[in-house]
């Protein structure tokens, strides 16, 4: 019986889910997820997952206290709802999770550093080990400083927006946990520079990228695994077959499931061993000189870090909608209370049409079932709906 692609991948490489989607992640049951800023961002405006969000902002707004401002609320809540979606996901995944830290921070190692423990610290809070938590970091110097004295405390880390083979070896010298080059972001630039529609996969800039970066880290025995990310077609994947891991979106992942064919195995280990590569030390220095020098890699580095905050600018502003639109809630549900308890005049539970001193159009509004009668249930989801009749009216 013929094989789907994904089935045979699974059996050399970790298959990782790139999403903040956990409906796509119950459908395809990777072993490991991972999000970043857009993700969540994306995720948090999905009707199916308001209920996080909305949870969330609660417990944000009664952790801050009663003085606290809009402001400090939509703060607080931005912080846990990355731990939020991960805790979900945690529930359906054998695995880990990757969990970003604010790209705004990307050039700061004390406050990258600070906030990877606030993470670990909120995870573990919840009984969760820092064991099945990944801390994604941009892989700037900084960002790859701050994940060496992580990794000293036990806490796990994934180099995120890695472009060059400088980053690479600063993170394996670091004793990084995980790296995450970006395969299609460098197809991306590359594109762009030369004109080219298109690469053959094997000749895919990105694919040989991750490529020259898993050799030499099997070559020269490093433990630092090596997880390609971002991928724009299935013929990327493909050509990466037997790397550590790969992170692959569910549209890619529903692909390569319902594809059938033969998966040579690509990346080889005891391949790599034998290879002609240069061993390179990695200092400061060296690697300010070589990411200069690195045009791709300095661009898309300074590119993804000011995506990503821009997607996290965009999921404040949604905080601070929600955030406003649950408070208009909570006034109204005060207000349907209030209202109930006037004219229930025998308190029975029940409002009768002869009780109600309105009109006949709102009483007709607020009876939802029409069964001449007003809960306070119907009372609190048709109060809004009543407001706007009357407005109009």
């Amino acid at each position: 019986m013929a094989k789907s692609l994904l089935e045979q991948l699974r059996k050399m490489t970790i298959v990782v889910a790139d999403t903040g989607d956990i409906q796509a992640i119950e459908k395809f049951k990777p072993r490991d997820a991972t999000t970043n800023p857009s993700l969540i961002t994306a995720a948090a405006q999905m009707p199916e997952y308001q209920s996080i969000v909305d949870d969330t902002l609660a417990l944000a707004k009664r952790d801050a206290g009663a003085d606290a401002s809009n402001q400090e609320i939509v703060s607080l809540a931005f912080k846990r709802l990355a731990v939020a979606f991960g805790l979900k996901i945690l529930k359906i995944i054998p695995g880990r999770v990757s969990t970003e830290v604010d790209a705004r921070l990307s050039y700061d190692t004390e406050a990258t550093i600070t906030t990877a423990r606030e993470l670990i610290a909120q995870y573990e809070a919840v009984g969760v080990s820092r064991d099945r938590i990944l801390i994604k970091i941009a892989s700037t110097w900084e960002g790859i400083k701050a994940a060496e004295v992580l990794e000293k405390e036990g806490i796990h880390c994934n180099l995120t927006l890695l472009f060059g083979v400088h980053q690479a070896i600063a993170c394996a010298e670091a004793g990084i946990t995980l790296i995450s080059p970006f395969v299609g972001r460098i197809l991306d630039w590359h594109k762009k520079q030369t004109g080219r529609d298109s690469y053959p996969p094997a000749e895919d800039p990105g694919v040989l990228s991750v490529s020259k970066i898993y050799t030499y880290y099997k070559k020269f025995g490093y433990k630092t695994e090596v997880m390609g990310a971002s991928f724009r077609n299935i013929g990327e994947i493909i050509e990466l077959a037997g790397c550590d891991l790969l992170t692959i979106s569910p549209g890619l992942l529903a692909e390569l499931d319902s594809t059938e064919g033969d998966l040579p195995r690509k990346l080889d280990p005891a391949k790599a061993v034998e290879a002609q590569v240069e061993k390179i030390s990695i200092d400061k220095a060296t690697f300010d000189k070589m990411h200069t020098e690195d045009r791709m890699a300095s661009e898309k580095l300074s590119e993804g870090i000011s995506g990503f905050t821009k997607a996290l600018e965009a999921l404040e502003k949604l905080l601070e909608t929600r955030l406003s639109r649950i408070e208009s809630d909570e006034t109204l549900n005060h207000a349907a209370e209030d209202m109930f308890q006037v004219y229930d005049l025998d308190g029975d539970g029940f409002i009768t049409r002869e009780e109600w001193l309105g009109t006949d159009a709102v009483f007709d509004a607020l009876d939802i079932n029409q069964d001449g009668k007003i809960t306070p249930e119907e009372m609190g989801a048709g109060l809004g709906a009543v407001l706007h009749l009357v407005q109009v009216g």
